[in-house]
């Protein structure tokens, strides 16, 4: 990883030292760091007007392929710009080389181009919380390890590969098993959003997958309710394997009287057929340790009543 090109395609910056932080760090590590100058763009809460921000997707058809494009946060914004992004031109990019990396309000980008063209993009960290986050006391948070190692070996071998030892509640009939199919996903509300549009994956697209799924300030009765809608859609069913990656910074009331996440899964558990199984603690989501997950490879996992593994090599 010689050169990241940064792109803010979203939400602007919640405060102007995440990113500037953000930038230090990679140029301390020797990266070379491009188009620095989106992270000051604000128009509302946009990082800039959607001309703008359409523009800079649309110019990374342009680029060189050894560069890695990296989001700098999410928010909201993509999918305003979806009927006018050029996704031939970026898919041919990204066949010569070039590799796209963002998540949450990213997802939009990413399943759009995987629903239109088929390409490989990376769901994994940005500038702003994964690489120029501050405490409470507004000092910097050194990058996560385990996220900085695992974004390394995606970026630069083009692999995916962890174990996650965390017991699993939500099997089905099947308490072992090994399987393959196209690892897609990302953020529940967005993927919520995206059904019955032209960009979302195919059912045939996304037959036999293994679907992951992340969210944050979600209270677990709308998860469900998000999970229901994916669930009536048909496109829970038509997956191998569910993974749930992190569901942060909600919080339970008074009234929910023991209703809680785990009520939420149980519920699309029994509602699942009993050979898909779901399993629970992915790292990945709006946490600092987290996986960089190529959306549209084909993965391998393994799993087990107190572990899986997910491997992919793109």
């Amino acid at each position: 990883m010689k050169t990241v090109h940064l792109i803010a395609p979203s939400g602007a910056s919640l405060d102007a030292k995440s990113p500037l932080s953000g930038i230090e760090w990679l140029r301390a590590k020797g990266i070379q760091i491009e188009n620095t100058a989106c992270v000051e763009r604000v128009s509302e809460r946009f990082a800039g007007k959607d001309v703008e921000r359409l523009t800079e997707l649309n110019q990374l058809a342009q680029l060189a392929p050894h560069k890695l494009v990296m989001a700098m946060r999410g928010g909201y914004g993509i999918h305003r710009l979806l009927p006018n992004i050029e996704w031939s031109a970026i898919s041919t990019a990204i066949e010569n080389g070039l590799q796209i990396c963002g998540h949450s309000d990213f997802t939009a980008f990413s399943l759009a181009l995987l629903a239109k063209t088929g390409a490989v993009t990376l769901s994994g960290p940005m500038l702003n919380y994964d690489f120029g986050r501050a405490n409470d006391d507004g000092q910097v948070i050194p990058p996560n390890e385990f996220m900085w190692k695992h974004f390394q070996r995606a970026v630069d071998q083009r692999q995916l590969d962890c174990e996650v030892l965390t017991p699993q509640s939500y099997l089905g009939n099947q308490a072992s098993h090994s399987i393959s199919g196209m690892l897609w996903g990302g953020n529940l509300t967005v993927i919520t959003s995206l059904i019955g549009t032209p960009y979302m994956p195919t059912s045939s697209q996304t037959e036999g997958g293994i679907l992951f799924l992340e969210d944050v300030n979600e209270h677990p009765y709308r998860i469900e309710r998000m999970l229901m809608q994916l669930l009536d859609a048909g496109i829970l069913k038509n997956q191998a394997a569910i993974l749930l990656g992190g569901f942060s910074a909600y919080r339970l009331f008074e009234n929910d009287r023991g209703y809680s996440l785990e009520s939420a899964i149980a519920l699309i558990r029994s509602l699942l057929p009993r050979t898909i199984p779901i399993l629970t603690g992915l790292p990945f989501g709006h946490q600092a340790d987290k996986l960089t997950l190529p959306v549209g490879a084909i993965a391998s996992l393994v799993y087990s009543a107190d572990r899986f593994v997910l491997s992919a090599q793109w």
